[in-house]
């Protein structure tokens, strides 16, 4: 008599083996084909097309007399109420829209995120339409933020407003020129 590794297989209950060799190696050859993919060499980027750095923009802004600074958040440009809108007000002055046009021609070429800063005195303020120092700010953020949108172009996507009101204020609230130097909307290039 034959010993039983000998003998041939007459039952037939070995046969599942057969159909489990075939999905491991169908497995093998998926996983051998993903770690071929990501060994291959990457695609070369397209070249950067070229993007003015921040000293550029500055020194463009600083040759149209504008009031720019850099700060560790970004390049700050610091436009006056007195400018900009009306006392009390969130309307753009019609006097405004060259300065913020040449602002907006330089901000187009770089793709920075923007925050526009809304600021207030001390004095407060209570209208109709605002009764606080702290809407009165937003909305003046809001509005320029608006029209750089519309009308200049530049992706709202790239664009935040924010308020300050009176709490961040870069002169003293003592004098009636310390109050009209805090009534302004800073315009942050970020890093």
């Amino acid at each position: 008599m034959k010993p039983k590794y000998l003998q041939g297989e007459s039952s037939g209950r070995d046969r599942w083996m057969i159909s489990y060799m075939d999905v491991l190696t169908i497995l093998l050859i998926f996983f051998v084909a993903i770690a071929a993919h990501g060994l291959a060499p990457p695609e070369k980027p397209a070249a950067p097309k070229s993007v003015p750095a921040l000293a550029e923009v500055q020194s463009k802004l600083e040759q149209q007399r504008f009031e720019v600074r850099r700060e560790a958040r970004g390049l700050v440009i610091s436009l006056p109420q007195a400018v900009l809108f009306s006392s009390g007000d969130d309307q753009i002055a019609a006097g405004a829209l060259p300065m913020i046009g040449q602002i907006a021609a330089v901000r187009r070429d770089i793709p920075n995120r923007v925050i526009l800063i809304g600021h207030a005195d001390t004095i407060p303020i209570h209208t109709r339409v605002f009764k606080n120092n702290w809407e009165l700010s937003a909305a003046r953020g809001l509005r320029l933020l608006e029209l750089l949108g519309e009308s200049y172009g530049i992706a709202e996507s790239r664009l935040s407003a924010a308020s300050e009101g009176a709490y961040r204020p870069k002169e003293s609230n003592d004098t009636p020129e310390g109050r009209a130097g805090n009534r302004r909307v800073e315009i942050v290039i970020l890093q």
